[in-house]
């Protein structure tokens, strides 16, 4: 789970170097380097590669936490039959389909980066955009019905 938090922030960090770079490049006669010293020292391919690099690292690291959870669950019905000879792994692992919802939601802040300019102020753009904050307070719902009704 750290390592998802750390290239989410990451993520959100990029996205927000993008969207500044994007909106100084609009203005006429504007030097990056007046504007932001720092934003002279990236492209805009660049902030792209770290963009899609961890937006990719956040998807696997979420999706390895929920594939490696503790397995508290449900057995597989087919248990009753082969009870010595299944492997843990086959306990339900319920967090798994909370992984749409992240995939849509990291898909949703990309487009809105890209496509709408946005991003220089992830905050506004969570409270903004109705798709993305539905899609997070699904996740929300999702994570705590699954710990505290499906698993108990």
């Amino acid at each position: 789970m750290l390592l998802t938090v750390i290239s989410l922030s990451l993520f959100l960090a990029i996205g927000k170097r993008r969207s500044e770079l994007t909106l100084v490049s609009r203005i006429k006669n504007a030097h990056i380097a007046d504007v932001r010293k720092t934003l002279s020292h990236y492209s805009e391919r660049l902030l792209d590669v770290y963009a899609t690099l961890f937006a990719t690292s956040t998807f696997v690291f979420y999706s390895l936490f929920t594939f490696l959870e503790n397995p508290q669950g449900f057995r597989l019905g087919i248990s009753i039959l082969l009870t010595d000879y299944l492997p843990n792994f086959f306990y339900k692992k319920w967090l798994m389909i909370t992984i749409a919802p992240v995939v849509f939601g990291l898909m949703r802040y990309i487009q809105d980066i890209y496509e709408k300019s946005e991003g220089e102020s992830p905050e506004n753009v969570l409270l903004s955009d109705k798709p993305l904050l539905g899609t997070v307070i699904l996740w929300i719902f999702l994570v705590i019905s699954i710990i505290y009704f499906i698993n108990s």
